[in-house]
């Protein structure tokens, strides 16, 4: 009887205690590793590359962009412009105090600054040492003072102590670019415009909806791609998002109900319930930037300058 088989038979069981002991890390003694079979012909040795995602087009940015707002109008149904102000000349100094501080430290500092000086004319008249002082708690109060002077006397001289209503005169106000003159357009004359601050303009880059870094460029560029009628509320909507949930360095995308929309999810906490206390004002059960907020905002007023919020 032929051995063949049995040499065969130990070949295999050889074959079977060197796998096993390569794979616990071990060698037979006396084995020589055994090489890798080579590869079949015809199959690529190398890993599959991954499929490379197409770019967005146009068409589609629009869409995804118009889905977000509507998406933002359902969880912002109260979004308004969160400085307060009674009239015209409130919004455009309380604007013009906003840049560098926050609007809850603007709001808690023009009740006394217009209970001093109502109109353009009484600020016009201010000295300017009494007027810094009232400002102090805003920063930079000495450009800031220069151009509230500035501005109440060219309303006084040039425009009979009226805000004008057309951008084109409110930009020609010291201390009034393109960005305060759509706040107070919007916000005090119904006329639509977008107003691109850091917020805004963060936002709108991490959504992929503009790679602009110029205000006036990203204005353009978003003006674009939604109807005129949606400006202002766009503006309001896309600030509230930034300043509660989609903070500049730690995003709160867990909590976020846009998530499956933003091409940049997951570059905050993804965890949800980490993520929920991130949130801050009214979505984080705090108090809000206003003093003298909306009736159809759910959160509670800011406290006055000096005073604790209630907890």
């Amino acid at each position: 009887m032929s051995n063949k088989p049995v040499r065969a038979q130990a070949k295999g069981s050889a074959g079977v205690t060197a796998a096993h002991n390569s794979a616990v890390g071990e060698q037979a003694p006396g084995e020589v590793p055994a090489k890798a079979p080579p590869a079949p012909a015809g199959k690529a040795s190398a890993k599959k590359t991954p499929k490379v995602p197409k770019p967005e087009s146009r068409v589609a940015m629009v869409r995804r962009a118009r889905r977000i707002n509507r998406e933002l109008a359902e969880v912002y149904p109260y979004a308004h412009p969160e400085l307060d102000f009674r009239n015209p000349f409130e919004l455009l100094v309380a604007t013009v105090l906003s840049a560098q501080t926050t609007d809850l430290r603007v709001n808690q500092t023009t009740p006394a600054l217009f209970a001093a000086y109502p109109t353009p004319e009484d600020m016009a008249a201010a000295e300017p040492e009494a007027l810094e002082e009232l400002i102090r708690p805003t920063g930079f109060f000495r450009a800031k003072s220069r151009s509230l002077l500035g501005l109440s006397r060219a309303l006084r001289d040039d425009f009979g102590g009226e805000v004008p209503g057309r951008i084109e005169d409110l930009v020609s106000l010291p201390g009034v670019g393109r960005k305060t003159a759509n706040v107070v357009l919007g916000n005090a004359f119904g006329v639509p415009g977008i107003t691109v601050d850091t917020h805004f303009g963060r936002l709108v880059r991490r959504w992929k909806w503009t790679g602009q870094e110029d205000p006036e460029k990203v204005e353009a560029e978003i003006c674009a791609i939604f109807p005129k009628s949606e400006w202002t509320m766009l503006s309001h909507r896309v600030v509230f998002h930034g300043r509660r949930i989609c903070h500049a360095r730690k995003p709160a995308c867990g909590a976020c109900p846009i998530a499956p929309l933003c091409p940049a999810y997951g570059e905050g906490e993804t965890d949800p319930e980490k993520a929920r206390k991130l949130l801050k004002y009214e979505k984080g059960g705090q108090p809000g930037q206003r003093l003298s907020p909306p009736p159809d905002y759910p959160g509670r007023p800011a406290p006055p300058l000096g005073a604790t919020a209630a907890p």
